[in-house]
């Protein structure tokens, strides 16, 4: 009797053991920074040196230990069903349609993306990848189709949640500068929707184009199967990429991906139906241009 208790303390001890150890690893991340259209600053190697994203994400995981990251400009020779069994997170900062194989991109979106542990990080133009590829804007969340809104313009973010530890570093409202984007094949249905943009605070002398609405989300979440992502417009300019909050809430983001707390990820349609309506009012009082 002794003995058997002896065993099943021993037996839970090594379980225990296990998952802090499985809990610690750090997790490895293919960071893919691959451009087939334009090439924004932040992952642009000079003279075939790291790129500022590329820099702050590893810098990123070597601080806090919770992740490992290659960097690969080369999609047709990293992009491949044995390297992605490597990872357990992939980043996207892209445009346009990258060189990878069908039978590759069919494992990714099928298989990879679903599996429990996975996560997917989308930063700023990955909104801007792959935009007739329907499994690819149907994880993401969107389409890119332009930035009313430079990279030297003013913005203020709503968020929609400031207790939510994704986003609490934005506090309640955000005073920013960067390019936001607006997005067709945008689904609230499937998203939870996290940080949009404040019309009545965020002016623009440029056209507006919404033919596929107002609201514009910025930041939100959804999971793939048992994986998780998460998409945060910004990301532009090159100082985000040095930015105290931007970089704490992607570093929330990957230790939800290693399920080291959890959120709520459940679509929030509602929250988008309402930024519609205020958005649509705004634009109608600010004297937005249509495009």
């Amino acid at each position: 009797m002794f003995l058997s208790r002896k065993l099943w303390l021993v037996a839970c001890a090594v379980m225990f053991t296990a998952t802090c150890f499985a809990a610690d690893k750090p997790s490895k991340m293919l960071f893919v920074t691959q451009s087939a259209g334009f090439v924004h600053g932040s992952v642009k190697r000079p003279e075939g040196n790291l790129a500022p994203a590329e820099i702050a994400m590893i810098q990123l995981g070597e601080q806090t230990g919770l992740f490992e990251v290659h960097c690969t400009q080369d999609c047709a020779a990293d992009f491949t069903k044995e390297n992605l069994q490597k990872y357990d997170i992939v980043a996207f900062y892209t445009t346009l349609d990258l060189p990878i194989a069908d039978a590759d991109r069919d494992y990714f979106f099928k298989e990879w993306i679903m599996q429990k542990g996975h996560g997917v990080l989308g930063f700023h133009s990955a909104g801007d990848t792959f935009h007739d590829y329907e499994p690819y804007w149907d994880m993401m969340g969107g389409t890119f189709i332009g930035h009313p809104w430079g990279a030297g313009t003013k913005i203020v973010l709503t968020n929609h949640e400031p207790k939510n530890r994704l986003v609490e570093p934005f506090g309640p409202e955000f005073h920013y500068q960067d390019e936001i984007y607006m997005y067709r094949h945008w689904q609230p249905e499937k998203c939870r929707v996290l940080l949009s943009l404040d019309y009545s605070q965020s002016p623009t002398g440029s056209p507006v184009n919404t033919e596929h609405g107002y609201h514009v989300p910025v930041c939100w979440i959804k999971e793939t199967g048992e994986g998780r992502l998460y998409y945060n417009n910004l990301g532009h300019r090159e100082q985000s990429w040095t930015n105290e909050t931007y970089l704490t809430s992607i570093t929330s983001a990957i230790k939800w991906m290693r399920r080291e707390f959890d959120v709520d990820a459940t679509p929030n349609p509602e929250v988008s139906a309402a930024q519609e309506a205020k958005a649509k009012a705004d634009f109608e009082a600010g004297g937005f241009k249509s495009k």
